[in-house]
């Protein structure tokens, strides 16, 4: 591969065009995770503020925490993951494409399988506050 510019050509072949969609793949995934890292601050400054008390478990900020700290590593992980990425125009030969293929596709599942397990805990915490309070505090 001769660049790792993202713009997909008619000229490039197959592989040339695998590792653009995977570099393409990887900023989104990394973009993702800054989201997510994001949106568990925010969860965390909620159930820090007394709602943790209110579900009747304490578990809920810890297993957040657990989660940030996962996030994290994983950014973490990519973002190098990428820098190493402009080492494949260096490839001239399909041991060599094939070894980067197979790399992405191992981050592929681990950014996969990170993000089941975050929706999954989300959607355990969504249960729990579901009727434990109202917004408005009985407010009229």
């Amino acid at each position: 591969m001769e660049t790792l510019q993202t713009e997909i050509y008619n000229h490039d072949n197959d592989v040339d065009v695998t590792h653009k969609i995977n570099t393409i793949e990887l900023d989104n995934w990394i973009n993702h995770l800054k989201y997510i890292k994001k949106e568990l601050n925010n969860l965390i400054g909620l159930c820090s503020e007394d709602l943790d008390q209110r579900l009747e478990d304490e578990s809920v900020v810890q297993k957040f925490q657990k989660k940030e700290t996962e996030n994290d590593t994983l950014l973490r992980a990519l973002q190098k993951y990428m820098n190493t990425r402009s080492e494949i125009i260096e490839c001239e030969d399909t041991q060599c494409d094939m070894a980067y293929i197979t790399e992405h596709e191992s981050y592929r599942r681990s950014y996969l399988y990170h993000l089941d397990k975050y929706r999954r805990l989300k959607d355990e915490f969504f249960s729990k506050v579901q009727g434990k309070f109202t917004l408005l505090n009985g407010i009229s």
